[in-house]
């Protein structure tokens, strides 16, 4: 077992490796059909697709590269539409942002076919059911990302269905932020039913009613940053009712837009039963008495998107990836750890994001380096 400050690599509780590859630092991954997709932080590297039938021995079979500028670190797929994002990142110069549509009929060789333009920023994180995709592209005459519906149902040809900002952003028709910079912007929305639920950095968290998917209504706001310094990630819905609520679980962000060093990020669970008047019941916190400092983050990040009962994987940076059973929300447990050792030529663990499949299988990319396949016991 090998430690970095407080963190010890290789610790496995109830959570064991099945396979691994070495792979560049890793922002988010979805599995289909036995083949892993993965966006990139750092450009040259894009997308890569694994071939995963084989848990023990994953095989690259496909890797994409963006251009100087633009870093692609989101995928989704459904079927042979693969979707990623286009970002600025890293760089002075305005490259075009926006969403790539791929058909990836062929997994060795992804073909381009349509693409949605943004303004320059380009769009940040985004889900999608196959039919729609919910994302937070950066539009011309607004501050900050915003949340959109866009329409694939000719992939080659995606259509705007309908936009929802934050009142202050829409800047071209007159409205003026109360929030500096762009605090206040959309980071990625969630489906569920008729609502999204949508995380807005320093804006907290929004619910939206998509009943009608060219109108989004707001049915409630919560924003809890000022006072805790950690910006709002991800907003989850559970699957069912857990003691009778329904329940939201929200990952902040361990990140160096924080508004205080301390404390590190965590997660809050809320209980959305009355959904117009969002109620938080609980927090999820590790403790950690190290740093957390840009590289060696160690915070709450990302939940696998994936909900099949009470228990979810969160990704937790350094600390790697942890099980939380919610079946008591007013009291959230661990009951499984994995902390990796770091990655080739990495002195430190990034976890970053994970999916979990409906065969249990999960599946974890750290940001720095590195791709594996974990079974779990829980």
């Amino acid at each position: 077992m090998a430690t970095n400050g407080s963190t010890q690599f290789g610790v496995s509780k109830k959570i064991r490796q099945v396979g691994r590859i070495d792979l560049p630092g890793g922002g988010s991954i979805v599995v289909e059909n036995g083949y892993a997709y993965v966006g990139h932080i750092e450009p040259p590297h894009g997308t890569s697709i694994i071939d995963v039938r084989d848990p023990k021995h994953p095989k690259l079979i496909a890797q994409l590269e963006v251009p100087e500028g633009i870093h692609s670190h989101k995928v989704r797929v459904s079927g042979d539409v693969m979707l990623v994002n286009y970002e600025r990142y890293k760089t002075k110069k305005e490259p075009q942002g926006g969403l790539k549509i791929f058909d990836i009929s062929n997994r060795a060789k992804p073909r381009e076919i349509g693409f949605f333009k943004a303004a320059a920023k380009g769009v940040h994180r985004f889900t999608s059911d196959g039919r729609y995709a919910y994302f937070s592209p950066v539009m011309e005459g607004y501050v900050g990302n915003i949340v959109m519906i866009l329409d694939l149902k000719n992939p080659s040809r995606p259509e705007e269905v309908g936009r929802w900002w934050m009142a202050g952003q829409w800047i071209g028709g007159g409205e003026t932020p109360t929030w500096e910079g762009t605090d206040h912007r959309c980071h990625h929305p969630i489906r569920k039913g008729d609502r999204l639920y949508v995380s807005y950095w320093h804006g907290g968290f929004v619910i939206l009613d998509i009943s009608n998917m060219s109108k989004p209504k707001t049915v409630s706001h919560l924003d809890w940053s000022p006072p805790y310094p950690c910006p709002t990630h991800t907003t989850l819905p559970m699957a069912g009712k857990l003691m009778g609520r329904d329940i939201m679980v929200v990952t902040d962000e361990e990140v160096g837009e924080k508004l205080s060093p301390t404390p590190f990020a965590f997660l809050w669970v809320v209980d959305i039963t009355e959904e117009t008047r969002p109620i938080p019941i609980s927090t999820f916190m590790l403790p950690h008495d190290g740093e957390s400092v840009v590289g060696n983050r160690f915070g709450a990040h990302q939940p696998a998107e994936q909900v099949y009962g009470n228990i979810l994987y969160v990704t937790w940076f350094a600390g790697g990836l942890r099980a939380i059973d919610f079946s008591n929300p007013y009291l959230p447990k661990e009951v499984g750890t994995y902390i990796p050792f770091p990655g080739k030529g990495q002195k430190t663990v990034q976890s970053n994001d994970v999916f979990h499949r409906d065969d249990g299988l999960l599946f974890l990319v750290d940001r720095l380096d590195g791709f594996e396949i974990l079974e779990s016991q829980v």
